[in-house]
């Protein structure tokens, strides 16, 4: 065996630096969720009523001044008090959620499809069968496993369960617990009072009406295109997700993390955490700790490791605060036009130019930028919607990936249906406007836009 030493560079995190990674990956909302879990895990962190109050309080004073900054800048809205509606001793805008009263537990989009079923009047068997056709159906509302298997494990014909799925699919929205898109789609067109070459276009043409070949429909169901074109729009209004109503998304709120205010014509970055407790650590833990000798020495560790712990956890709150803003300067410093109004303005930019400016690394960036949101003077954002490739125009100037992808859109959007651009058109169109990029970039950018190939653009 032989000794012999070796020097090499090793990047060690310390515990307060992977606390600080975590938090700065965190959004609003799962923030105040880790500050509960600490409290709940150490009892040497508190809430300082005090400072949580204090800010809560400047919260609302600085809300108070813009309210009556509003007032007195315009004329009262006397059509806006007509329009709104009184319930309950409260005043509400039509539309406007009243925080004040409680509101009922409202069940998810299944529960109400398994209400319907428990109502329907089917024997108890076919609600068994029925609820097993539910709790086997995707988020889409899409039955994903074989009726043989269902039949199976249910110790019924599959006929049975066959003539279940009908009455399922019967229930409101219509095509719920549907195998594929074609069923899905004829289920809703048998509830409604259309045209018969409407569901034979979906039942024995299905393929034809998705590739867009029309010209087959029209000659085999022999009808014309004023009707093929009728028969489209209603189609078009069909929903090809049933589980995806309307609903389903009514309650998200999007909760911005900063906040950026104009004063004369300086950019001001807020954190928005006001919901967000102030913390301090527990005295009686620190009086416990300037004990010293008179505690035994497993006492002490345990108790300087608690101390140790929420102050740590103190510093990585306001670290993480500190680092966000100090982002969401650089950012607005390398995007100013935009924060300006300048909305089309938006200039190519990387994560590592942040990180160079605020001297950071770049996975820091990652976690400050990723799933927060900021609300500007233009709008509400994403951090990330500020980050974009670049490449060079015909007159040699850098653009944004994401003004060159807008352009794209431009162009398809005014583009002749009927004889829509293939990817090779859409290059030179795109080079007309000063922009050269080659066909598989053009065709990555179509498909990342969601914007299909030309043949299934075509229109009649």
């Amino acid at each position: 065996m032989k000794l012999y030493l070796k020097q090499e560079q090793l990047q060690k995190l310390t515990p307060q630096q992977i606390q600080l990674s975590a938090l700065l990956q965190l959004p609003l909302q799962n923030l105040e969720q880790a500050i509960d879990k600490e409290l709940e895990k150490n009892p040497a962190l508190e809430i300082d009523e005090t400072a949580t109050l204090h800010k809560q309080e400047q919260k609302k004073d600085e809300e108070n001044q813009e309210k009556q900054e509003s007032y007195d800048d315009s004329d009262y809205d006397w059509e806006t008090f007509f329009s709104r509606s009184v319930r309950g001793g409260h005043t509400f805008r039509e539309g406007e959620e009243g925080t004040e009263l409680p509101q009922p537990d409202k069940p998810d989009f299944f529960e109400k499809i398994l209400q319907q079923i428990r109502t329907s009047g089917m024997s108890e068997g076919d609600i068994v069968i029925a609820e097993q056709i539910i709790w086997n159906t995707d988020s889409d509302g899409y039955l994903k496993i074989p009726l043989e298997n269902i039949a199976y494990r249910m110790n019924v014909d599959p006929e049975k369960v066959e003539g279940v799925l009908h009455l399922v699919q019967q229930m409101d929205p219509p095509g719920i617990g549907s195998r594929d898109l074609r069923e899905c789609l004829l289920c809703q067109l048998k509830e409604m009072d259309v045209p018969s070459y409407v569901v034979k276009i979906i039942h024995d043409h299905f393929d034809d009406f998705a590739n867009h070949r029309f010209e087959n429909i029209i000659r085999d169901l022999g009808i014309t295109r004023e009707e093929l074109e009728h028969a489209r729009k209603i189609i078009g209004r069909l929903n090809p997700k049933p589980a995806l109503d309307e609903t389903t998304f009514s309650n998200e709120v999007v909760v911005p993390d900063l906040i950026v205010i104009e004063e004369n014509g300086e950019f001001h970055v807020v954190v928005n955490d006001s919901s967000i407790p102030e913390l301090k650590i527990s005295s009686t833990y620190l009086e416990m700790l300037q004990k010293g000798k008179e505690l035994d020495k497993k006492t002490r560790v345990y108790l300087k490791r608690k101390v140790d712990s929420a102050r740590w956890f103190i510093q990585s709150i306001y670290q993480r605060r500190e680092t966000m803003v100090r982002v969401m300067k650089a950012i607005i410093e390398k995007q100013r036009s935009f924060f300006e109004g300048n909305l089309e303005d938006l200039k190519p930019l990387r994560l590592k130019d942040i990180a160079e400016e605020v001297g950071m690394d770049i996975s820091t960036i990652s976690r400050v930028t990723n799933g927060k949101y900021v609300q500007t003077p233009v709008g509400v954002f994403e951090l990330k919607y500020f980050f974009s490739e670049g490449i060079k125009d015909t007159e040699g100037d850098e653009v944004s990936t994401r003004r060159i992808k807008q352009v794209l859109k431009e162009i398809v959007d005014q583009e002749d249906k009927l004889h829509p651009f293939s990817d090779e058109k859409l290059v030179e169109a795109l080079k007309a406007r000063g922009y050269s990029i080659a066909r598989r970039t053009v065709a990555k950018y179509r498909e990342q836009l969601g914007i299909p190939v030309a043949r299934l653009r075509r229109e009649i």
